[in-house]
């Protein structure tokens, strides 16, 4: 399935139409930025990395009966997925105290949360993602009530499968954000978990020693982001141990 014309290019991805109306193409870039692009750089093998962990985490989800929009990896840097409308509303959910919780709330960093703390956020770069809540969804229609509940439920199922596999190979998973889309299939709608989960959507942080394995390594000026993302990857086998050159093209490819 070849891809078309460009629909829309983002911070790190960009979407391109194909000749199915239903189905896109995601191609992850080596792009990255930070602080609503203010602080942006290119990060060598970043784009393969973060398009074969997706594939990996959307795959995993699907097999515990969360459905999401990912169809198949088509190469290095794309993969293919289901065309959804879009809900401008993202769902963080923390685990661990950190990032902007801290300086909103006073909490010590590294606290953790029990239960999780869930939020909402308007995606809005330009507004800089404000903080919303159920009423300015429903005020502003952005969502049914039904779809709320929806989102929410899928996201603390996502967070229940994911810090068990993260813990599996011995990091915490400290906090992400999803988004969510409706799918039509005929005259039936549903709720499909949408975008990537990657080291750019999700705080990782090692299990032993607290060592950030995510973006807040590019965001804190840290250094050796791709390489946290590799080592990320290879804890999860969806890299081996040799490096990501070495890897064999994708088994999904159609």
């Amino acid at each position: 399935m070849p891809r078309g014309e460009e629909l829309y290019s983002g911070k790190a991805k960009s979407v391109f139409l194909t000749d199915d109306p239903a189905r896109l193409v995601l191609e992850f870039r080596d792009d990255t930025s930070a602080f609503d692009g203010q602080k942006v750089d290119q990060l060598d093998r970043k784009g393969m990395i973060n398009n074969r962990f997706n594939a990996f985490i959307m795959e995993h989800l699907e097999a515990q009966g969360v459905a999401t929009h990912f169809d198949a990896l088509l190469s290095d840097n794309e993969s293919r997925v289901k065309r959804l409308d879009m809900i401008p509303a993202e769902c963080v959910v923390r685990n661990v105290a950190t990032g902007s919780l801290c300086r909103r709330l006073g909490v010590e960093e590294g606290l953790d949360l029990v239960p999780p703390t869930f939020e909402f956020f308007l995606k809005n770069d330009e507004l800089h993602d404000p903080m919303i809540n159920e009423y300015h969804i429903a005020s502003f229609g952005w969502a049914s009530s039904s779809e709320v509940e929806s989102m929410k439920a899928q996201t603390f199922r996502v967070n229940e499968i994911l810090s068990k596999l993260f813990a599996d190979g011995g990091m915490i998973l400290v906090d992400f954000k999803l988004e969510f889309g409706r799918y039509w299939h005929g005259d039936e709608m549903r709720i499909m978990l949408a975008d990537e989960i990657s080291p750019d959507s999700c705080r990782l942080w090692d299990i032993q020693t607290n060592e950030r394995m995510d973006k807040d390594r590019f965001r804190r000026d840290l250094g050796n982001v791709a390489e946290a993302y590799q080592e990320v990857a290879r804890r999860l086998g969806i890299l081996p141990e040799s490096g990501p050159r070495d890897m064999p093209g994708p088994s999904t490819m159609q």
